[in-house]
């Protein structure tokens, strides 16, 4: 358990000051965001997995509204505090700190749910299960995980994923669990293979250079596995990514 605490807090230290922990493009999201139903005013907005919240500051600016940010790491909420106050968005973010899986919130509480490369720590299947109660009737969900973009899958991808996440499926499968969970497809969209760059492996690299001359073994090795990850998908980018799954609660 040690151990694993100490692998935990050194993927934080890893990612604190990017703008994003994972995954994902602004300009990407608000295409997102332009495609979407119309929501009812005000609507009750949370990014669950928020991260530092890149997510959560592109809705509070399109929506002019409150989002509430979920994410267990205080110290990428207080990073997304700093970024809010920066933005003059500090306003329209509530931050809370808790375990996104296990939300103790009134049902049909959620006009609009937002996560970004986060519904894995439950699983897809785990997530949409446990946030589907959140759901207002008519509510709409944003939500991106990794998935299969071909089924040809070189045995290394096959055998990468099977340790890392073994619960990957392809578009149509996901798409089949969300009907199953109680929503309506209403769009999957695969993220640019470029973002994965421009805006997360690129700044990750630069952190990793500035924190290897001091970093302690833990760390050593979190930035070892996470170049093995960055070649891994350079070299296999065409066989799987992310997807965003807008879905809508019947």
């Amino acid at each position: 358990m040690a151990a694993h605490n100490a692998h935990i807090s050194a993927l934080i230290e890893l990612h604190r000051g990017l703008a994003r922990q994972g995954q994902g493009d602004p300009s990407f999201s608000r295409h997102i965001l332009s495609l979407l139903p119309e929501l009812p005013q005000n609507p009750r907005i949370v990014d669950l997995g928020c991260g530092a919240g890149a997510g959560a500051l592109i809705l509070a600016n399109w929506f002019k509204t409150q989002v509430t940010a979920v994410d267990f790491s205080r110290p990428f909420l207080d990073d997304l505090e700093s970024y809010a106050q920066a933005q003059g968005l500090a306003h329209l973010i509530k931050t809370v700190e808790a375990d996104m899986g296990s939300l103790n919130w009134p049902p049909a509480s959620v006009d609009l749910l937002w996560s970004e490369g986060a519904a894995y720590n439950l699983t897809f299947e785990g997530a949409l299960n446990a946030w589907r109660l959140l759901m207002a009737p008519g509510g709409i969900a944003v939500i991106s995980e990794i998935s299969w973009f071909t089924d040809e899958i070189p045995e290394p991808v096959m055998t990468f994923w099977q340790e890392a996440y073994p619960q990957i499926a392809s578009e149509t499968k996901n798409s089949k669990i969300a009907r199953t969970a109680g929503f309506e497809v209403l769009g999957v969209h695969r993220l640019p293979t470029q973002a994965w760059w421009t805006y997360y492996y690129d700044p990750l690299k630069k952190r990793m250079e500035t924190l290897r001359p001091s970093a302690d073994p833990v760390m050593q090795d979190v930035i070892a596995e996470t170049e093995f990850e960055i070649e891994f998908f350079k070299k296999y980018s065409d066989t799987y990514g992310y997807a965003f799954y807008v879905l809508q609660a019947v």
